[in-house]
């Protein structure tokens, strides 16, 4: 579902502006430090609520704690209830901001104005990290598929792991005749829209259930709630599969995607590789930095299931007290330091130096409700 979207936008994010740097700490990844530091030099106070992506968790702890070191008397306080929990509770005016692993819907969006003031809410890429399909199968530390055989075991139709279509792209793989439990988010969340809207793209003849957040209804199987939930349930069962953030993975084993003629191995820079062939999502003001991603690439060496997990904010809040905090931590997470530290701490690809200066100019935007 597309927003509706100023004329220009195409020129406010073009390809180059999206593209993601390299993980390497000489890359330029942010904004400024200098920026970052000036966000905070008015020593904010108060405390930010934020509830929604359970994929930010780490990531927010550690923005958090950088944050309070540069301001003492703040603090964030986020709750990593999923994706559509977040958006639900920055909606009701329930938390100042939103995490989110799929931006704002049309009628999400309409629905912000009456919380947000007349210019509603805007999304700001902040954490960008690669979805593993992760297994547990003992003996096995990687596998080789492509999507419509994902689609196939997550759809049930492939139940064993030395089944033909899954044997035969993994010929040096010696597949033991055991029983496929997938595992699968029971709360909605943008992990799981995220994870669909590749099956739906890149085997739209497999998968032909609608993109949603939601788990379909009629595929039973295991599930539970969170990115620790799924990695868990999966971690103490042999055979089972799941889709996750990778940085939350731990030790369990991961798949290969065919992406073209080859199979891509899950990376931040591949998964950086990804956005170079992103778009603006049409329709938003120019503060609104949404991306569309090309999730049926066949560029080799794209790792095509990424999501870009957002942070919400409306334009406009009721005191400047509540601005300031917003603005200092909003920018903070796009700076430079905000993405390394997130970087060191959850292992993502950090955002582009681009992508940073347009989030901190829509961040400073941000006003006091008239």
């Amino acid at each position: 579902m597309k927003l509706n979207r100023l004329g220009s936008a195409a020129a406010v994010l073009s390809v180059a502006a999206i593209a993601l740097t390299a993980c390497g700490s000489d890359n330029p990844t942010a904004a400024s430090s200098e920026s970052a530091a000036g966000s905070s030099a008015a020593g904010v106070t108060g405390t930010l609520t934020g509830i929604g992506a359970s994929s930010q968790k780490s990531a927010m702890e550690a923005w958090a704690t950088g944050f309070k070191s540069a301001n003492p008397e703040a603090q964030v306080q986020y709750s990593p209830d999923g994706s559509g929990a977040g958006r639900e509770a920055f909606l009701a005016g329930g938390a100042q901001f939103a995490g989110s692993d799929a931006y704002l819907k049309e009628e999400e969006a309409t629905k912000a104005k009456e919380v947000c003031g007349p210019d509603g809410a805007f999304n700001i890429p902040a954490y960008v990290s690669p979805i593993a399909v992760a297994f547990n199968l003992e003996g096995v530390e990687e596998i080789n598929m492509d999507a419509a055989t994902i689609a196939k075991v997550f759809k049930k139709e492939i139940t064993k792991w030395n089944d033909e279509a899954i044997a035969k792209q993994n010929p040096d793989v010696e597949l033991p005749d055991t029983a496929i439990t997938v595992v699968h988010r029971n709360d909605e969340s943008g992990t799981t829209e995220n994870f669909v809207e590749y099956l739906k793209a890149a085997a739209a003849d497999v998968w032909s259930y609608d993109v949603s957040g939601d788990w379909p209804s009629d595929i039973q199987s295991e599930n539970a709630k969170g990115t620790s939930g799924v990695v868990s349930t999966t971690t103490s069962t042999n055979g089972a599969i799941t889709y996750a953030d990778f940085s939350a993975v731990g030790g369990l084993s991961t798949v290969n995607v065919k992406v073209g003629d080859e199979y891509t191995k899950i990376s931040a820079d591949a998964a950086a590789k990804a956005l170079e062939a992103a778009t603006p999502v049409e329709g938003a003001s120019e503060n609104d930095l949404a991306l569309d991603l090309k999730r049926d690439t066949t560029e080799s060496g794209t790792y095509p299931i990424v999501l870009v997990s957002y942070h919400i904010f409306c334009s406009s809040y009721k005191d400047q007290a509540t601005v300031d905090l917003v603005k200092a931590f909003g920018n903070y997470v796009v700076s430079d330091e905000g993405q390394k530290t997130a970087q060191e701490s959850a292992g993502n690809a950090p955002i582009s130096a681009s992508i940073a200066e347009k989030a901190a100019k829509a961040i400073d935007s941000i006003t006091v409700a008239k």
